[in-house]
């Protein structure tokens, strides 16, 4: 019989840990991209923020720290200029592709 073992024993895990080289954020940021869900973006760029250090993110985007914690918290909808200052920061960009492949001619 396997032990039992209680989730309160359960190391915490943290993804802003994990995230240590451009290449680990870019697949990251991809993964939450396939979502299209806006809130899981902002979150997982604040995510990425922390891993890279809040202070310095909000320091290179131009937004107070403060402001960039509300802005990429889980639940919030942040505009398109926040987004756009936060991955300038990050040193990430989107990228659009097709939804779906197109056929060669």
């Amino acid at each position: 019989m396997s032990k039992k073992i209680k989730v309160s024993d359960l190391p915490t895990f943290d993804m802003s840990e994990a995230l240590r080289s451009s290449e680990d954020i870019a697949t990251y940021l991809n993964l939450v991209l396939e979502e299209n869900d806006p809130s899981e973006l902002a979150h997982a760029l604040g995510i990425i923020a922390k891993a890279k250090g809040m202070g310095n993110i909000a320091e290179q985007s131009g937004l107070a720290r403060e402001a960039l914690y509300k802005a990429l918290r889980p639940s919030s909808k942040p505009r398109f200029e926040t987004i756009q200052k936060v991955c300038n920061a990050l040193g990430v960009k989107l990228v659009a592709q097709p939804a779906t492949p197109s056929e060669a001619s």
